[in-house]
């Protein structure tokens, strides 16, 4: 089967670290298509980003469908454009928070979410709410670092992000952390192997739930709101939106 992962900002490079998330956990067979748009934001740290970041995002998507990928993953833990992808694609798509908080429910009663910039919080508390997960949420933590420093990789970055797990492990009653960026993918093992506790990231957490949808032959419905958008035409930049005259 063919995943594409798509990282809905522009940096090239934490494609690449997300890319290899995906491939790290992939069963043989499935092949990780890993793009990213080359119009958009260099990150996504707000509802203003997650908005511009959206179309772009869609027309991975709609080129995916024409394509034939069996499935999708959203690589940003703000899961931007879900339902709106998921009303085009007839294949599975699937947001890494909504994965991760998922997964993290099946293996712990209580999590905590660990993202980056204080602002986010906000964001991943309406997911958390939307996902039907406040139960299983204890609380969001911040660690005040910008996406892009995630691609410094530097002792400092993964100092702040290891105390902030920390702290949530022995302040927040939970059984489990999840990482609030894709950016933050490749620290899982080191970040479990200090915790003691599962690290839940949801690139691997979103592609092997999408191998396991393919497996049960299962495609996102059509009935009711995620059917597919009534045809109409768009002008101007979105003019490519419009159907094809016949």
């Amino acid at each position: 089967m063919r995943i594409n992962v798509i990282n809905p900002n522009t940096s090239n490079s934490m494609t690449d670290t997300i890319a290899a998330a995906a491939r790290s956990v992939a069963s043989p067979g499935t092949q990780i298509i890993a793009t990213n748009p080359s119009d958009g934001p260099a990150s996504i740290e707000s509802h203003f980003d997650e908005a511009v970041c959206s179309v772009a995002l869609l027309e991975q998507v709609m080129a995916g469908e024409h394509a034939g990928m069996d499935a999708y993953v959203i690589a940003c833990f703000g899961d931007p454009g879900l339902l709106a992808a998921r009303e085009i694609a007839r294949a599975p798509v699937l947001g890494i928070a909504e994965a991760a908080m998922h997964v993290a429910s099946m293996i712990a009663t209580r999590f905590s979410i660990v993202t980056t910039l204080d602002r986010t919080k906000i964001i991943s508390r309406h997911l958390v709410r939307n996902y039907g997960m406040e139960h299983h949420c204890a609380r969001i933590r911040a660690t005040g670092i910008e996406v892009l420093e995630l691609e410094t990789n530097t002792d400092a970055v993964f100092r702040s992000i290891l105390a902030e797990c920390q702290q949530a492990r022995d302040e927040d009653d939970i059984g489990a952390i999840v990482l609030g960026c894709g950016g933050m993918a490749h620290l899982v093992d080191e970040l479990q192997q200090q915790l003691g506790l599962p690290v839940i990231d949801g690139v691997v957490a979103a592609v092997k739930l999408a191998e396991a949808l393919v497996g049960l032959g299962l495609n996102t419905s059509k009935a009711g709101d995620l059917d597919y958008p009534s045809a109409k035409h768009y002008r101007g930049k979105f003019a490519h939106f419009s159907p094809p005259r016949r």
